[in-house]
C-alpha cells in the first residue's frame, strides 16, 4: 500500500483523529464510568454497549496513529504531462462514456467523489500515461479499453 496522501486527506485523518481522542472517547468513558455506578453491570446494557464502543474507538485510533506516522503528504504537479498522484485524469472508453478520476492514497480513496486509489487497478493502469494513450484496465467485470483525454493537477 502507498503511503502517499493529499494535505486535504492528511488534514482529514488527523481531524477524525482528534475528534475521537478530545469528544468521542472522553464521552464514552463518562458513559461507562455512569453505566458502572449503577452497580449490576452482566445485564446493564449500556454499560456493555458503552465498552464496547471504547473498543472501537482505541481500535480506530490506533489504525489512524499508525497510519499518521507513515504517511507522507505529496502535492500534485501543477502542470502534469503524465498521470501521477495527486492528478485528475479524464478517459473515454469503446463506447464514448467519459469519467474523470483523481489519484489519491488508499487512506482516502472515495468513489462517490471521483477519487480512486492510486493502488487500485484502475490506478495502476493509468499511473505514468499520456493525453491520447490508450489503457487496457483489467477488472473483474472483463478487460476495459480507453482513451485519456485529459490530466490537470489538483
Amino acid at each position: 500500500m502507498t503511503n502517499l496522501i493529499t494535505a486535504e486527506g492528511m488534514r482529514k485523518l488527523e481531524d477524525e483523529f482528534d475528534h475521537l481522542w478530545r469528544v468521542e472517547r472522553p464521552k464514552v468513558v463518562q458513559g461507562v464510568s455512569d453505566a458502572a455506578a449503577e452497580g449490576d453491570r452482566s445485564e446493564n446494557a449500556e454499560y456493555i454497549y458503552g465498552k464496547k464502543r471504547l473498543r472501537e474507538i482505541d481500535r480506530k485510533l490506533k489504525h489512524l496513529g499508525g497510519r499518521l506516522k507513515v504517511l507522507k503528504v505529496a502535492a500534485a504537479p501543477k502542470n502534469p504531462l503524465s498521470v501521477s498522484f495527486g492528478c485528475w485524469v479524464t478517459y473515454e472508453d469503446e463506447d464514448g462514456n467519459e469519467r474523470c478520476y483523481q489519484l489519491v492514497g488508499a487512506d482516502e480513496f472515495d468513489v462517490s467523489k471521483g477519487r480512486i486509489s492510486i493502488d487500485s487497478p484502475v490506478g495502476q493502469a493509468l499511473l505514468q500515461k499520456k493525453v491520447d494513450d490508450e489503457v487496457t484496465i483489467r477488472r473483474p467485470s472483463g478487460e476495459l479499453v480507453v482513451s485519456i483525454t485529459e490530466i490537470r493537477g489538483a
